[in-house]
């Protein structure tokens, strides 16, 4: 039974590194929700044999160290910030598009306790990440044919992604490969597996590149002069300074002459180079915005912060005008350590911090060689830098912890002797943890594989039609359960589908609209706080006539975003269904003046205009935004549909 546990972790260890390839089609966000539960299982089933493990045998049971108290602290002190979040389920939970929450956390944690354990007493810590790179190969094989053109890239752009789905990750990814495999290059024995590995690192540079991911690309660059001052300034053979000098002169110049060209008809016509050439501080605008939103949610809530997940009520209460052309409703402030300041206030940044910082610590205070010493250092800068752009994801999170548990195993004390087995304690720890952890994986993770599986059939054309479609839609509102927000959603986008097929009966129609509005008022109630699911209220109420249900839930959606244009025009199409012209005037008149350099907002404003009468002022808004219409009539001609329910 020891072995069998032994064997067991050791598997699902060595599964994880397989997760990038995961691509659930039959799922919802398939790039999202398959590796995720992939994730949870094989952590689950990994846990449970060590638990066996360390419960009958010394050298497995957790041992102080400061990595691990860091990594405790963080994930405990976030389970208490979410009892305190806007949304404590949410905040645990999470929902499809992230598949995160405090559940993910647990899951990291776990993860790092037992790899932490059993890959350092087994000694298998080079095997593990040998095969993450091997995986790695797979990937970059993808991204590879999204380059030349024989694979889409899901993006629809000319950011490779590969099995990710997002360049943004795929990044980071890449990053974290490109160290690791220059630490195992310089520690490797073997003569061609030296070399190969040294020769994946310029393949994953090149792959980062072709990515146009500008975070992670700056990240790279200053994590290579990082590691080339480290070499310079740490000690070590005089040669081998003299190399490190060289390369950090070379990488300079290389950079220094990019920037000197980057004006010159290759790079300013090229998509790709001149997106990196020409980084500005006006590039990140829109990150600079929303992290003062960010500021000033956290002054709202500096301990326990908004809960994970909560970025979304600071973004709406916050809201600048200025952003109405871009994503309508962030649900992260596009930097890592702010989300943790919002998710978990002070506290949880801190701690966040201090992940890295314990890690640093023990990493310099150890045994490892001075090259394995420089190449985690740089993987953990870049990683740090990288963040500071963007928010995190499900594999990053993998490669991090797994980190943490690399330097804390190296560090930590040796593993104490080996006991003897005993047959008692084995026979009744085995089958107790094993139907726990059965009990466990189901729990955690077959409700939200179903609810995930059926959304993707009510999504998709079914040979007996429509009324399929809307049965499956109904019984999945009928058993709430993990990620009921995005089911209701999904269920009025279905009905607004509906009614504008022709062939489609009324009564259908209507049946539709009623049970997809029955189940987003049971949302709102849910979430009272959340202005997104009052305005798909308010919509589905509009589309099937209730237009005083729909300006009484637009009115409160606009109370708890009051600058937000999107909303305002959605209270102006409602007031000009509702037959009140002047106040639908005022309304898109308040929408312009927030975002006057908007055209759509312009065409609002103009339409309120021309339905009061008032000539005069829409063609004075016509005239500031030449490119929004030709003359009134078209102004009218292209909108006015709009007001009708």
């Amino acid at each position: 039974m020891k072995d069998a546990a032994r064997y067991i972790a050791l598997g699902a260890l060595f599964v994880l590194p397989l997760t990038p390839l995961i691509v659930a089609e039959s799922l919802f966000f398939p790039f999202i929700t398959g590796k995720a539960f992939y994730f949870r299982v094989a952590v689950e089933v990994a846990f449970g044999a060590w638990l066996v493990l360390a419960l009958t045998d010394a050298r497995y049971r957790p041992r102080f160290s400061w990595v691990g108290c860091a990594v405790a602290a963080f994930v405990l002190w976030m389970f208490v910030a979410n009892f305190f979040a806007v949304n404590v389920e949410k905040a645990f939970w999470s929902n499809f598009e992230r598949m995160e929450g405090w559940v993910l956390l647990a899951h990291l944690m776990a993860f790092f306790v037992v790899a932490r354990s059993v890959l350092t007493v087994e000694g298998k810590w080079r095997a593990w990440f040998l095969t993450s790179l091997a995986v790695s190969l797979i990937v970059l094989g993808y991204a590879f044919l999204q380059a030349v053109g024989l694979s889409e890239i899901h993006q629809g752009s000319l950011r490779t992604d590969a099995s990710f789905g997002n360049s943004i990750y795929l990044a980071i990814y890449l990053l974290f490969n490109t160290f690791i495999a220059g630490w195992l290059a310089f520690t490797e024995e073997r003569t061609w597996l030296k070399w190969a590995l040294f020769a994946l690192i310029p393949v994953n540079i090149i792959f980062i590149f072709l990515t146009q991911t500008r975070g992670t690309i700056l990240a790279l660059v200053g994590s290579l002069v990082l590691v080339a001052l480290l070499a310079v300034f740490s000690g070590g053979s005089g040669a081998a300074r003299r190399v490190a000098a060289g390369g950090l002169v070379a990488l300079l110049l290389i950079v220094g002459g990019f920037v000197a060209l980057r004006d010159t008809p290759f790079i300013r016509e090229s998509e790709s180079w001149s997106r990196l050439a020409h980084i500005s501080l006006e590039d990140g605008r829109v990150r600079f915005t929303i992290w003062g939103m960010a500021w000033q949610g956290f002054l709202d809530r500096p301990i326990t912060g908004w809960g994970q997940e909560g970025f979304n009520y600071v973004f709406n209460t916050y809201y600048e005008p200025s952003l109405y052309n871009q994503e309508q409703w962030f649900d992260r402030a596009h930097n890592a350590f702010i989300d943790w300041l919002i998710a978990g206030g002070l506290p949880a940044f801190l701690l966040y911090f201090s992940l890295f910082g314990a890690a640093l610590f023990a990493l310099w205070r150890s045994t490892l060689a001075r090259p394995e010493r420089i190449a985690l250092t740089a993987a953990l800068a870049g990683y740090a830098f990288h963040n500071l752009f963007v928010f995190d994801n499900l594999y990053s999170y993998v490669y991090f912890f797994a980190l943490l548990a690399l330097i804390d195993g190296k560090c930590a004390p040796a593993a104490l002797s080996p006991q003897k087995n005993r047959t008692t304690q084995l026979s009744l720890a085995f089958p107790v943890v094993s139907v726990l952890t059965i009990l466990i994986m189901y729990a955690v993770n077959v409700p939200g594989l179903r609810v995930a599986s059926d959304l993707i059939r009510a999504l998709s054309p079914q040979p007996t039609g429509l009324e399929t479609n809307a049965k499956i839609f109904a019984e999945l509102a009928a058993r709430p359960a993990f990620a009921s927000q995005e089911v209701r959603e999904m269920f009025v986008n279905f009905a607004l589908q509906v009614i504008q097929l022709p062939s489609i009966p009324d009564s259908f129609k209507g049946e539709v609209l009623a049970r997809a509005a029955t189940e987003m008022e049971k949302q709102v109630a849910h979430y009272p706080a959340d202005a997104r699911e009052r305005l798909q209220l308010s919509l589905a109420y509009r589309i099937a006539g209730n237009l005083e249900g729909a300006l009484r839930e637009v009115n409160a959606a606009l109370a708890l975003s009051p600058r937000k244009e999107q909303i305002m025009v959605q209270k102006g199409l409602t007031l000009l269904a509702l037959g009140d012209n002047e106040a639908a005037r005022e309304t898109f008149e308040a929408a312009y003046a927030l975002g006057p350099k908007f055209s759509e907002l312009a065409k609002f404003a103009a339409l309120g205009n021309v339905s009061v009468g008032d000539i005069e002022r829409a063609s004075a808004i016509i005239a500031e935004h030449p490119d929004i219409a030709d003359d009134i009539e078209a102004i009218i001609k292209e909108l006015s549909a709009l007001s009708a329910p």
